[in-house]
């Protein structure tokens, strides 16, 4: 038994081979490493990143294929599809059905019919069962030619679908693409067709392209921070909001990836917590998007739109993130870039096929003029005699020996076969002539394939031109390029707080409702607090902060306001000195405790006030009775003192005690009037010197804003006015003196009137129409300047000979009132009215007339428009 044991150890003994075997096994730790890296590759190969070559994903490119092996120009169910598409990709239904609506929701490369979901109000479609599909003309055009396409087989091996489809044109960009994969992600975001187009031609010439996205669901985009669509890059995309009167917004477009749905969510969610107040959301989306928002009593359209911007997904920011698959490796790379390569692609593509045409046409020529000879010269008689099927192509062989220089290649064997097959119907019917110019038309054709080689970029500029005429048609951009203003949202958040203050606890916030009301306020505030000594900071607002006892002064922060001056005078603890200073405080830490006094013992504040717009102030300073001075009262003028930084010590007011400091009198603003400009781009007022100057603005100043539908309307200054620079033709500091000179055409006589008038309406935000209502009617040319002339250019007489006449407006027509109609301009044809600047009435207008100097052709006018000059 014991032998048996050791004989049954020494068996089960590993021998060399199984040791070495056991030394070379993979620790778990190895074998995730490894597995992760092959799921990784083939997650971002097989399934989420597009190729750089025909721009599509592994499923979309299987999907192609089977709709053109499907393909008989009729429609197929979708249902019919995905089986189809289900012999070449190893993944489930599902994912290819969502990739099919994906595909037929761009419009681009597939024709739809039945319910295929809506991408703006987030609607999904019907089952694959109850619609249908075809084939784009465009993608029968363009992404399919089996003979420059390289084939793979199928994950089964039973089939054989294309490596990449033979794409002529930058289908990734027009597209766009998202797909998330293990460790890295890829979002190529949608651009114009035509755009593509023209930028392929400039390439091609050459020349620099910048191109920016297009999105489907319209809207407005900012496009500053593109970046070429690499990593970090970043893109603003707002709604477009109209004002449709004065309590109600109409939202007629959704940024892209949003839908109406979430968007009025959106909405909802920021008025239930505050930052909007709207009365009512209402959905009219049907053929075009509409969302109507009534707004609650007492609120701004413009600081509501604003809202919108800032609380809502009226706007979103999106981040795209350009990489695709090239050489089976994933790459981040620009858009330019990725149009560059997909432009050399597309030439690429097109020498192949003018390569293979050649081929053809020469071997067609070849043949054809083989055909001629052995039929011409009766070689298919000297082979009757023959008796073996060897002797049979030795005599062809032979009878075409004198004719074989002339051909561009050998005559093989494979050429005398097809000689012998030609039936003897054709050989009796034999047109010599006609295989003549058959044989010309072919030889031309070669020719102009051949120039097209020599002259490939040309042949490809050609080429992108033709797909642009035959597809180009609908498909203008959708999205309008501006740049947007950045919109603060503590500016804009509606007042859905009040501020409150317990002085002898030392507590502010809104849930104290019990004590002292400051003022209105947003729950995104925050509000600066001075103490009696010398103490102040900034918080943010809450229900209840402890902010210290004694405040003598609260308010809402507002940070780099520097227009806003504090005055203050205070006793020095040290010195007992009072001294006066004024400070503004732009910028702080929020929490920290800062000191307007110089920090000693025993310092406190005797006066203090905040002026929005740094006025200066008088007050009356009354010494103790006990102090030895001989004017015990008298005035200080805060205008003697410049204003620096919040940590300056200030000036002496007194050496003597202060038994008590009052206002006195508000003097002027050491700044002087606001100096306003308007920024055209993004139709906002700014005071950062950006676009025109309007003018320097004090207390009650207004604007005039005169548009192009004959209609003026005054406004305040405030920054977040916003005004339609396609719109507005004069924007200007507003002067009730200054007289409104105007020539407009009215649409019911289809006659131009000049006009003057004052303005004589005071209503703010209330558009005012000065010219016929009639819906053809418009502003032609307007100016405030003084002593203008109008330079007009019309036909007159037999010969329509075009004349010029120059006149003051102040001879056509008097001041008159604003309803006035006018006087007519001329009984001739005008052709082009130019207006000819005045003087400026005053130095201090900054005001700028868009209009002045410019020349309106009116020759472009469809109707016969006839004109009575005076």
């Amino acid at each position: 038994m014991e032998e048996n044991n050791e004989n049954n150890e020494h068996e089960n003994q590993p021998n060399g081979e199984e040791k070495a075997k056991i030394t070379n096994v993979i620790p778990v730790s190895g074998m995730y490493e490894n597995w992760f890296l092959d799921y990784a590759s083939y997650v971002i190969l097989e399934r989420a990143v597009p190729a750089n070559e025909d721009g599509l994903k592994p499923v979309q490119r299987r999907i192609m294929h089977a709709m053109k092996e499907m393909d008989d120009g009729r429609f197929n169910k979708v249902a019919n599809i995905i089986g189809q598409t289900m012999q070449y990709h190893p993944h489930g239904d599902a994912s290819i059905g969502d990739a099919i609506v994906n595909l037929g929701q761009k419009d681009l490369l597939i024709e739809t019919q039945g319910n295929w979901g809506d991408i703006r109000t987030g609607d999904s479609s019907a089952a694959p069962r109850y619609i249908e599909a075809r084939l784009s003309k465009f993608a029968l055009d363009v992404v399919f030619n089996p003979q420059t396409t390289k084939w793979q087989l199928s994950y089964d091996g039973r089939k054989k679908e294309p490596v990449t489809l033979p794409v002529k044109f930058p289908l990734l960009l027009a597209q766009g693409v998202e797909g998330i994969a293990v460790g890295l992600s890829t979002k190529i975001l949608p651009h114009n067709f035509i755009e593509l187009i023209h930028a392929c031609i400039d390439i091609l010439k050459n020349k620099k392209v910048e191109i920016f996205p297009d999105f489907p669901t319209g809207g407005m985009a900012d496009f500053s921070e593109y970046n070429q669509g690499l990593r970090g890059s970043r893109i603003r995309v707002r709604a477009r909001i109209e004002e449709g009167d004065k309590r109600v917004l109409l939202i007629k477009d959704i940024p892209f990836g949003t839908t109406t749905t979430g968007l009025i969510e959106s909405i909802i969610k920021a008025n239930d917590k505050g930052k909007i107040k709207v009365k009512k959301v209402v959905d009219n989306t049907a053929k075009d998007v509409e969302i109507e928002v009534q707004l609650a009593p007492g609120q701004s359209p413009d600081i509501t739109i604003d809202a919108l911007y800032a609380f809502t997904d009226c706007e979103v920011s999106i981040s795209p993130n350009a990489c695709i698959i090239i050489e089976d490796k994933p790459l981040f790379m620009p858009v330019d870039e990725i149009l560059r390569r997909n432009v050399a692609d597309t030439v690429d593509l097109l020498q192949a096929e003018l390569e293979i045409r050649k081929a053809e046409l020469m071997e067609k020529i070849l043949f054809s003029s083989l055909e001629k000879i052995f039929i011409e010269n009766r070689i298919y008689r000297d082979i009757e005699e023959c008796e073996t099927w060897d002797a049979v192509l030795t005599t062809i062989d032979k009878g075409l020996e004198p004719f074989k220089p002339q051909f561009y290649r050998e005559i093989v064997q494979d050429d005398i076969l097809k000689l012998t097959e030609i039936k003897i119907k054709r050989i009796s019917k034999f047109d010599s002539f006609k295989a003549d110019e058959i044989m010309r038309k072919m030889e031309d054709e070669l020719k102009e394939v051949e120039h097209h080689l020599l002259h490939i970029t040309d042949y490809a500029i050609a080429y992108f031109k033709k797909l642009l005429e035959k597809y180009g048609k609908g498909r203008e951009r959708q999205t309008e390029i501006k740049n947007f203003d950045t919109i603060s949202a503590n500016t804009v958040a509606a007042n859905n707080q009040k501020l409150y203050i317990n002085r002898a606890e030392g507590f502010i916030g809104y849930g104290m409702k019990k004590d002292e009301f400051v003022c209105d306020c947003s729950d995104l505030d925050d509000v600066i607090i001075f103490r009696r000594d010398g103490g102040y900071k900034v918080v943010k607002i809450d229900e209840k902060v402890f902010v210290g006892k004694d405040v003598i002064h609260v308010d809402i922060f507002q940070k780099n306001d520097d227009r806003k001056v504090y005055n203050a005078a205070y006793l020095d603890g040290k010195t007992g000195r009072t001294m006066v200073k004024r400070f503004q405080v732009l910028s702080v830490t929020r929490d920290r405790d800062y000191d307007l006094t110089k920090g000693s013992k025993g310092s406190k504040v005797l006066y203090l006030a905040a002026r929005a717009n740094g006025e200066a102030e008088v007050i009356n300073v009354k010494l103790s009775n006990s102090c030895r001075a001989r004017v015990k009262v008298f005035d200080f003028d805060f205008a003697e003192l410049e204003i620096k930084g919040r940590g300056a010590g200030g000036n002496i007011l007194t050496k003597h005690p202060v038994k008590k400091i009052e206002f006195k009198l508000l003097g002027e603003s050491s700044f002087g009037g606001l100096k306003i400009h308007y920024d055209r781009s993004i139709g906002r007022l700014n005071t950062d010197g950006r676009g025109e100057l309007i003018g320097s603005f004090h207390g009650d100043d207004n604007i005039l804003v005169i548009n192009k539908d004959g209609s003026y309307e005054l406004s305040n200054y405030e920054l977040t006015n916003r005004f339609d620079a396609d719109k507005v033709l004069l924007i200007q500091k507003f002067d009730p003196k200054k007289v409104v000179s105007c020539v407009y055409f009215d649409g019911a006589s289809k006659t131009y009137f000049v006009k003057r008038f004052l303005i004589e309406t005071r209503t703010l935000n209330k558009p005012f129409v000065f010219i016929s209502e009639h819906k053809n009617s418009e502003l032609t040319v307007v100016t405030t300047e003084k002593d203008p002339q109008l330079e007009i250019e019309f036909r007159k007489g037999k010969g329509r000979e075009k004349e010029t006449a120059m006149f003051d407006f102040d001879m056509l027509i008097d001041v008159k009132g604003w309803k006035a109609i006018g006087n007519k301009l001329s009984q001739y044809e005008v052709t082009k009215v130019n207006l000819i600047a005045g003087k400026a009435e005053e130095e201090e207008s900054d005001s700028k007339d868009f209009k002045v100097g410019d020349s309106v052709d009116l020759s472009l006018r469809n109707d016969d428009d006839q004109l009575n000059l005076f």
